[in-house]
């Protein structure tokens, strides 16, 4: 565009007036965005120049905050520098918002300017939501609101990404009525948010206010994250704050309405769940009251499938939901079907997910090619209760009794057939997800309370429900990446920050659970008497390539290990310290806990059970010992412990989601807060100081990131960086078991298979169980096909070449460049005291991201299956 153009350009302001464009006053906003930046004068000229492309006459103030973000976007996949300055441009749009135009919010002194915005707005900003019902009046009434406004710190908007800011305002962040344009105006800064949540979870403290520094401090430098559920709840006038909700269908008409009505109120309410359907009586099992025959289960899901469409809340976090069925039950095979496309729609479920509740009698069958019967719950109601030993001793006397002619409605075939129908379903509809019940109850610390009959909506929560009690957990998720820390030169994990963060989530989580609402009374009543709470981590992946480790590896094995006993150890020491304080969970006599029991215990009474022994290292670093004996005095929480995937939370974070291997170093997300391109910096850190970006830079876009394809890569680069398909499925396996060991509850394991084969699955699910590991999410299948490139040049018959499968990188001509050797895994650290300095890569911030562009052709490719964004969504 011209100069003379430029000039015809006129912006509309927000009162309606028109005011030529100021390009000068663009570049100045652009270049205080990219402050600190390499190169950061380029990088304000190439978007000064290319935004002019886009202009047009009466373009409103609205339309080009938005066009300069996505002109600094669209240069995301030549350097992730422009997501910095997208995010930082972000975040001045919500200053804008709250704090009105009058401001110069990029003018000199531009940090102080913004520090004293914040304290002064801080206060009239709760006080006004209190006056509008949109927060709970405690908040001004037991606050020092000054106080409070003096701690917040805008630097630490620096922190998150572009995604992370655009997370955070669609789904977190307070927003009024929607404008004329139909976008909603957000109420609330990044570091008011931050403050309001913490403020949300120390209403019930002796002193509020210090409280609420505390988990403001953590929380807004990004250590650990609340999940989905509190984050958008937190201080508002409807603290329904809890994540997951677990609840079992009883086999008559007035629980079955009943739990559809709560299946309702929960939704609405946010929050995942779980529901078993196991004790409902198979198709045509008699009806005595009206001597008429069951519809089974499978109608009553499709019923509560539609009921989580129904309710939607407003689109700003969605209704899911998955069945739990034993697979022993005569409808098994329906149960399969109802995530088909095909068939009688009536009989699917096109939002609820399935998991299928596996007993070690299974796997053994399996294992010996031995037969399975297939029983009505009505003829074998105890089954459901049992599990383990005590499961297999009963299930043999109702195969017997089937033989005899005792039991009439059941079903035989062999084990391996069925086991292949269910992994054949897995690879063709993404369910039913594989969980092994003998290895949750057997190894569960809060056994006293009755059998865990399901999980919940993620696969990481293990809790005991009843007809009386809805079980509930809460999560959070310390960020593992912002406590690897550089220290002359040299990175290495900050112990003692992290021992910090593990003890101040664990008091975040307690007080939840007495702040919460719920509008179930069984659910209110399980939080009271089991005090449930489920901490996990994030960021695995990211410090491992951050220290130069392969994620397939055994010292990547170690470092998961040795950081979930810290954890662990200090999550659990925290509960004990909090019920010196506070007072026990009701249920805690009769626990394991009160028997000096932690969760490294449950292995050996699991190889028992079953008789043969767990293929997992069972090394210890800790002083468990001595904390033993501190359990046995009392313990605040039922459980302590469990990896959510955190697919939402994480985005803000700004890091790998859970302990899930890097998908691809450069390709599209899809999330209900718009598309995305995701960048891994880490690697284009390392590609940087070898000086191979600029030379790589489209090959990598060419090949979807990955770097087995590209010539003169070095070898140790691509073996650190291999992506989720690359990777042996098995080392998924390996970090879930190691993880496994310290975790009282589980985790949500996502499983990546380029293999097709069933055999392969069989292999590999046999494994997981062999190793301990309590449950599997989601499977993802390399896909068949992938979108061409648009915005490279393509020499086709010079670069078609076959993709790597899932054992190794299969790649060919790395050059001569080569990184230092991999640092070694961490010297464990002793007892209770931190452990030394790791010496690894440069250190480096993880993950980006940024909406595509257009001709960027990359293919949604995370996750897989769009439903999993859906239910993550949903509590996290």
């Amino acid at each position: 565009m011209t100069t003379s153009t430029a000039a015809t350009i006129r912006v509309r302001k927000r009162d309606g007036s028109l005011e030529p464009y100021d390009g000068y006053e663009i570049a100045e906003s652009i270049s205080a965005a990219a402050r600190g930046l390499e190169e950061a004068i380029e990088r304000t000229t190439q978007i000064c120049s290319e935004l002019e492309i886009v202009l047009f006459d009466q373009i409103t103030t609205e339309q080009l905050d938005e066009a300069v973000i996505q002109v600094a976007l669209q240069n995301v996949k030549d350097d992730p520098a422009y997501d910095t300055i997208a995010a930082r441009l972000l975040v001045k749009t919500l200053y804008k918002q709250v704090f009105g135009q009058t401001h110069d919010l990029f003018g000199e002194a531009v940090e102080e300017t913004i520090a004293l915005l914040h304290r002064d707005y801080f206060g009239g900003y709760i006080e006004q939501a209190v006056n509008r019902g949109m927060l709970d009046s405690r908040l001004a009434e037991l606050f020092d609101l000054d106080r409070l406004a003096a701690a917040l710190d805008p630097t630490r908007d620096d922190l998150l990404r572009y995604i992370g800011v655009q997370t955070m305002r669609t789904r977190y962040m307070l927003t009024d009525q929607a404008t004329s344009t139909g976008k909603k105006r957000s109420l609330e800064v990044p570091q008011f948010f931050w403050m309001r949540v913490s403020m949300g979870l120390a209403l019930n403290e002796d002193d509020p206010t210090e409280a609420a520094l505390g988990f403001y401090d953590k929380m807004s430098r990004l250590d650990y994250l609340a999940a989905g559920s509190t984050l958008v709840n937190a201080g508002t006038s409807y603290a329904q704050l809890s994540n997951c909700f677990v609840m079992q269908m009883e086999d008559e008409i007035e629980h079955i309405a009943k739990s559809v009505r709560d299946v309702m109120w929960l939704t609405k309410g946010t929050g995942g769940i779980g529901l078993s359907v196991t004790k409902l009586r198979s198709e045509g099992s008699p009806i005595r009251s009206n001597n008429t025959t069951s519809t089974g289960p499978i109608p009553f899901m499709h019923t509560i499938d539609s009921t989580l469409r129904a309710v939607s809340r407003g689109g700003k976090k969605f209704g899911a939901l998955c069945f739990y069925l034993e697979n022993w039950h005569l409808d098994f095979a329906q149960f399969l079907d109802l995530r088909q496309n095909s068939g009688d729609p009536y009989r699917r479920t096109r939002t609820a997910n399935t998991a299928v509740w596996i007993s070690d009698e299974f796997m053994k069958r399996v294992r010996d090619d031995a037969d399975w019967y297939l029983f009505d719950p009505l003829e074998t109601p105890d089954l459901v209760e049992l599990y383990g030993s005590a499961f297999s001793t009963r299930y043999a006397e109702y195969v017997a009794m089937a033989e005899a002619g005792t039991i009439h409605r059941f079903k035989k075939m062999r084990a391996r057939e069925q086991f292949q129908s269910i992994l054949i379903s897995l690879q063709t509809t993404s369910h039913p997800w594989l969980i092994w019940k003998d290895t949750i109850n057997t190894r569960a610390l809060n056994n006293n309370t009755g059998t865990i009959h399901l999980s919940n909506l993620c696969t990481e929560v293990c809790l005991p429900q009843d007809r009386e009690n809805v079980a509930v957990c809460n999560l959070a998720s310390i960020n593992l990446s912002r406590h690897l820390v550089e220290v002359d030169g040299l990175l290495q994990l900050d112990w003692d920050r992290l021992r910090a963060s593990a003890r101040s989530a664990v008091r975040q989580l307690d007080n939840l659970i007495d702040i919460t609402i719920s509008s179930v009374p069984e659910s209110e009543h399980s939080n009271d008497q089991n005090r449930a709470v489920g901490l996990g981590v994030m960021g695995f992946t990211d410090i491992v390539e951050r220290l130069g480790l392969s994620y397939e590896s055994e010292a990547a094995y170690d470092l998961i290990d040795e950081l979930m006993e810290f954890v662990s150890f200090h999550a659990i020491d925290a509960s004990a310290d909090l019920a010196r304080e506070r007072g026990s969970y009701p249920n805690f006599a009769g626990s394991r806990w009160s028997k000096g029991m932690v969760p490294i215990d449950t292995l050996e009474v699991l190889a028992a059970d079953r008789g043969t022994p767990l293929t997992v290292d069972k090394t210890a670093r800790m002083n468990w010992e001595a904390l033993r004996s501190k359990v046995a005095g009392g313990m605040r929480n039922a459980t302590l412990l469990a990896i959510a995937p955190t697919a939402s939370i994480g985005l803000v974070a700004g890091t790998t989601p859970g302990i899930d291997p890097q998908f691809s170093q450069i390709f599209s997300r899809s999330t209900s807060a718009g598309k995305f391109l995701e960048v891994n910096r880490n690697l284009v850190a390392d590609l940087k100081a070898r000086g191979l970006w600029e030379q790589v830079r489209e090959d990598l876009l060419r090949h979807q990131g990955d770097l087995s394809e590209i010539d003169g890569i070095p070898e140790e680069l691509a073996a650190i960086y291999r992506t989720s398909f690359q990777l042996s499925p098995y080392a998924f396996l390996h970090v879930a078991a190691r993880a496994q060991k310290w975790i009282d509850q589980a985790i949500s394991r996502n499983i990546y298979l380029a293999d097709r084969d069933i055999s392969t699955m069989v292999d590999l699910y046999q494994a997981a169980w062999d190793l301990g590991v309590k449950t599997t999410y989601y499977l993802h299948m390399k896909p068949r096909h992938q979108a061409e490139q648009a915005t490279v040049k393509v020499n086709k018959a010079a670069e078609l070449r076959p993709t790597s499968g899932s054992g190794g990188p299969g790649r060919r001509g790395f050059g001569a460049a080569r990184r230092p050797a991999p640092a070694p895994a961490i010297t464990p650290a002793p007892a209770i005291t931190p452990a030394p300095a790791v010496t690894p890569a440069p250190a480096v911030p993880t993950v980006t991201a940024a909406p595509v562009i257009p001709a960027l052709d990359l293919v949604d490719t995370c996750p897989t299956d769009p439903q999993e964004r859906l239910q993550c969504d949903s509590c996290q």
